[in-house]
């Protein structure tokens, strides 16, 4: 199993800034790729980025050029990360980490969220 804990959302004005952090740990080794989703209210989880253990990263369009996914490993931990630049108010949502874990199938771990809310 992998624990995540997300953190680092919060209240920032529009053209700010943010960093969100995520901390995966258990069974870390069995992780084939991470990423973040978000979901707005009423709207679907969306992809924001993903990046995997080969480091191949992938940006939804509305994150491209504006947002950097990146990932650093400990011994024991590892740490998925997400700079949010240029916030729009359409970036509002809930944001979530995911952990992507293979052993003999494929399974995914989410944390629990965190709020990001662009507003003026």
């Amino acid at each position: 199993q992998v624990q995540l804990v997300e953190s680092g959302g919060g209240l920032v004005q529009p053209g700010g800034s943010l960093r969100l952090s995520c901390a995966a740990s258990g069974s870390i080794s069995n992780i084939v790729a991470m990423g973040w989703y978000r979901q707005a209210p009423g709207k679907e989880r969306e992809l924001v980025a993903s990046i995997t253990s080969g480091g191949s990263i992938n940006y939804a369009d509305s994150a491209k050029g504006r947002f950097t996914i990146s990932r650093e490993n400990a011994k024991n931990t590892v740490s998925l990360n997400l700079q949010m630049n240029g916030l729009k108010p359409e970036d509002t949502a809930v944001y979530y980490c995911v952990a992507v874990v293979k052993v003999l199938s494929t399974r995914d771990y989410w944390g629990q969220g965190t709020q990001v809310t662009v507003s003026s």
